[in-house]
């Protein structure tokens, strides 16, 4: 049994988790990252054949490099991360990569508006570390909820070569009727085409069933940070959404901002504590969104089952069965 892959972001969050804890210990940031660094370093002369070198031991060296050197960490960060994590050709590893991209991007955005707004860094680090293992759990919930719908996909193309199969342990010479007749020819060209045709459909469906906003809330918790620096709200907004810009980010909704600054003055509360609780209602959304859309989605798959592999199955398998058995009686006759 195969273990879950562990969602990128949780990486990104031990490191903010174990860098918050050594600055609240009032360990300078440069020599945080450098301990960062000493640790990666330390693992990968362990020994362990089953480990190698990641996205993240790759981002950590380069800040560590940065902060020694008095750098501009938040984009030795997020150069680091597109250096590490290149594009491939294969779809998961692509996705994976664009996920720990964005998560440490994220970071830098959170390191960059706490060093601006001068909010004390431990703790903001502390919190992305909460809220990134918060979007951790949902990425897992969401690939747990369409692990369903993949195995349906991936069942249901099957059938026809489970039906030749079948045949051929009948004693009936189907895959010679598919491959040396021109009535068996006819069959698998357009069998195999409309398999072809399932597969693409069923890849469609589950690309829409991935959600576009890969890191939901993490920007309304970076402008609660920006807050806790004692800034104006629109300052915060303005500095956050200068921040995501910079590093090619989704900025934050001024309309979800604008209604939790409307309700903290209506009601005299702390307006931080209010944005994050905005921040965790959009990850609880995109969870159930998650969860909705992979029921949905197992309805939707009976599309490409009923017209394009039924039919695939019929011509693949039931037809030359039919035509062997016709074949195996004339000749008898």
């Amino acid at each position: 049994m195969t273990t879950p892959r562990r969602p990128a972001v949780e990486d990104v969050a031990d490191a903010a988790g174990r860098l918050a804890v050594l600055l609240a210990a009032g360990v300078p940031p440069g020599a945080a990252w450098g301990y960062l660094s000493e640790s990666v370093d330390l693992a990968e002369t362990t020994g362990d054949a089953r480990r190698c070198l990641t996205v993240t031991d790759a981002v950590i060296r380069a800040a560590a490099g940065a902060a020694q050197r008095g750098g501009d960490v938040p984009r030795a960060i997020a150069a680091a991360a597109d250096a590490a994590a290149p594009g491939t050709k294969h779809r998961s590893t692509r996705r994976r990569n664009t996920d720990v991209q964005e998560a440490w991007r994220g970071l830098g955005v959170a390191l960059q508006v706490a060093t601006e707004s001068g909010a004390p860094l431990a703790e903001a680090l502390r919190d992305l570390a909460s809220s990134l293992r918060d979007l951790g759990q949902t990425q897992r919930d969401r690939e747990t909820a369409l692990a369903g719908p993949r195995a349906t996909a991936r069942m249901v193309l099957a059938l026809p070569a489970v039906g030749i199969l079948f045949g051929a342990g009948l004693g009936f010479d189907t895959l010679h009727v598919l491959v040396a007749t021109p009535a068996g020819l006819s069959c698998l060209a357009a069998g195999a085409a409309l398999l072809l045709a399932a597969r693409a459909w069923n890849r469609a469906l589950l690309r829409r069933a991935r959600p576009r906003q890969r890191m939901p809330g993490l920007a309304i918790e970076v402008v609660a940070v920006a807050m806790t620096g004692g800034g104006s709200a629109p300052g915060a907004l303005r500095r956050v959404a200068d921040a995501c810009a910079r590093f090619d980010l989704a900025p934050p909704d001024p309309a979800a901002v604008d209604s939790v600054l409307a309700l903290a003055q209506r009601a005299g509360v702390g307006t931080v504590e209010l944005l994050r609780a905005e921040a965790e209602q959009a990850r609880r959304d995109a969870r159930s969104s998650a969860q909705a859309t992979s029921a949905a989605l197992g309805v939707r798959l009976m599309a490409p089952l009923a017209v394009c592999v039924l039919p695939a199955f019929m011509l693949l398998s039931v037809a030359p069965l039919v035509m062997s058995i016709l074949s195996s009686t004339l000749h008898g006759m």
